[in-house]
């Protein structure tokens, strides 16, 4: 059965919401105090004790190890007796996950009935047929030794070239020496992707010599590099690495200034789709709100590319029955399971999740954030499933492997193609990574709260308007975004890279 929601399409109101007619919880939409009543779908509820804005409270009563219900989905089991008007959350309820599942392939009718018209935005078109939403120079390095020269060569280049393209940006990292296998590759393809993402309009890759990710094996692993728009070099073989550097920006400038937007349809953008800091109200306002724009992007024929594998974990079969065929569900099963393993190995559990602030914002299991999570997937078709470091090749709804950490899954967003990330939010961060990077607070509070890191306000759907309302003002600051509009954090220079290590280090 589909992820259940209410008529996203009406008003939110209320002192509690609810999604699903079976479930046994509802999201309190501000504090509640004990005796008082509230009324959801005209059932009177005696609030049985103090009960947080965001937290949940039992609309239907449960016994002790019972499945409790939120969006028509089980989010643990309960551990003791839960009475209509309880506060539910970790006092009162555990998680089911344990480790791999088996899985049946049952695909379900899609329900994408989004509607977007004639919208395009406008972008830098490359020579590979892909469009950048943004014009820039990106310094990167194969290993973190000359890290901080590829930080220092951007500092100067910028001074030196300022207002002739969209900025000069370096993206350091500490990786690219002392690692074997996958962290190796990792290393490898993450930086790869990068320097053949249409956002950058020239690229310099600097390496210093007797690192593992050489310099030569990158280039040759790196997919539709434009040779006209790229320059590297070994640091430890010139005398002057700054200097060297900045004559190949320069040259580098000289060719993107001459770039100029054009119109593209919005079937051309490559939508990465994040959440960070969830909170109770992510998975009523954010998340959906950001699912509405994932359907409108792939209805277009654009690509929404989904990740935060174990933020997948309790909610699988919401995306793998709307799987587009036999081998794509394979492939999500394969990335899933492999997640899990990845887990299990590392004798951790594999419900070590949420986090202390998801708890405080009323999340009280892994399958409670990962349903709220998966809903930033929309409902259209999954057609493409990836593993970490590849790049997108189809248009639809796209499934990427990599962890839950922000950092790191929206740089593995970006090296595949995102030339727009959504981060939907409920408690708030500054971060920022390569592609423009839009703030979606969860709640009002935290957008009046930080309004120099909040970029929309899904909380207005809780204060009147409609999700139809919000999803269409969504999807203008999207193309404004995609057409050269700052984000917050392109305007505090937050601009960052995080790699997946997952192994040794010698």
């Amino acid at each position: 059965m589909p992820l259940s929601t209410d008529d996203q399409s009406s008003e939110i109101d209320g002192a509690i919401h609810g999604v699903d007619p079976r479930d046994h919880v509802a999201t309190a939409l501000r504090p509640l105090s004990a005796g008082e009543t509230v009324d959801l779908h005209g059932q009177s509820i005696l609030v049985r004790s103090e009960i947080p804005k965001g937290h949940k409270i039992a609309v239907r009563a449960a016994a002790k190890g019972q499945d409790v219900l939120k969006y028509g989905w089980p989010i643990g089991r309960a551990t003791s007796d839960i009475a209509v008007g309880d506060h539910v959350h970790v006092h009162n309820v555990e998680t089911r996950l344990e480790g791999v599942e088996g899985y049946a392939y049952a695909p379900a009718a899609t329900d994408n009935t989004e509607v977007v018209g004639e919208r395009s935005f406008l972008g830098y078109r490359r020579k590979n047929g892909r469009v950048g939403t943004r014009n820039e120079i990106w310094v990167l390095c194969t290993v973190g030794c000359v890290a901080n020269t590829a930080r220092r060569i951007a500092e100067k280049a910028n001074a030196r070239f300022a207002g002739r393209v969209d900025g000069v940006f370096a993206f350091p990292h500490p990786f690219g020496c002392s690692q074997l296998g996958d962290d190796l590759s990792h290393t490898r393809q993450l930086i790869a992707g990068l320097a053949a993402h249409p956002n950058a309009g020239g690229v310099l890759i600097l390496g210093l010599g007797c690192e593992n990710n050489q310099l030569k094996a990158l280039l040759e692993s790196a997919p539709d590099l434009d040779p006209e728009r790229l320059r590297s070099f070994t640091t430890q073989f010139v005398e002057d690495e700054y200097e060297q550097g900045l004559e190949a920006v320069e040259e580098l400038v000289a060719i993107a200034e001459q770039d100029r937007r054009e119109p593209a349809p919005i079937s051309e953008l490559v939508v990465g789709l994040k959440c960070g800091g969830s909170d109770g109200f992510s998975g009523v306002t954010a998340n959906p709100l950001v699912g509405r724009i994932a359907d409108k992007v792939a209805a277009a024929g654009g690509t929404p590319v989904l990740t935060e594998i174990p933020e997948v974990f309790g909610a699988e079969n919401v995306l793998l029955q709307r799987a587009a065929s036999r081998e794509i569900f394979d492939e999500a099963v394969a990335v899933i399971d492999d997640f899990k393993r990845y887990f299990i190995d590392n004798s951790q559990p594999i419900y070590e999740n949420p986090s202390p602030g998801n708890i405080a914002g009323g999340i009280t299991t892994l399958e409670e954030k990962s349903l709220g999570a998966v809903q930033k997937g929309g409902r259209a078709p999954l057609v493409e499933v990836l593993r970490y470091g590849e790049r997108v090749g189809l248009h639809g709804l796209t499934l990427l492997e990599a962890p839950g950490n922000d950092a790191v899954s929206s740089t593995a967003l970006t090296a595949a193609g995102a030339t727009v990330i959504l981060f939907t939010t409920g408690r708030g961060t500054p971060l920022g990574f390569p592609a423009p990077t839009l703030k979606i607070a969860s709640n009002s509070a935290l957008a009046a709260r930080k309004p120099s890191w909040i970029d929309f306000d899904a909380g207005v759907v809780l204060d009147g308007q409609t999700m139809d309302q919000a999803a269409g003002s969504l999807l203008d600051l999207v193309v404004a975004t995609a057409s050269g509009q700052e984000t917050k954090a392109e305007r505090n220079g937050e601009r960052e890279i995080a790699i997946w290590k997952s192994g040794v280090t010698l």
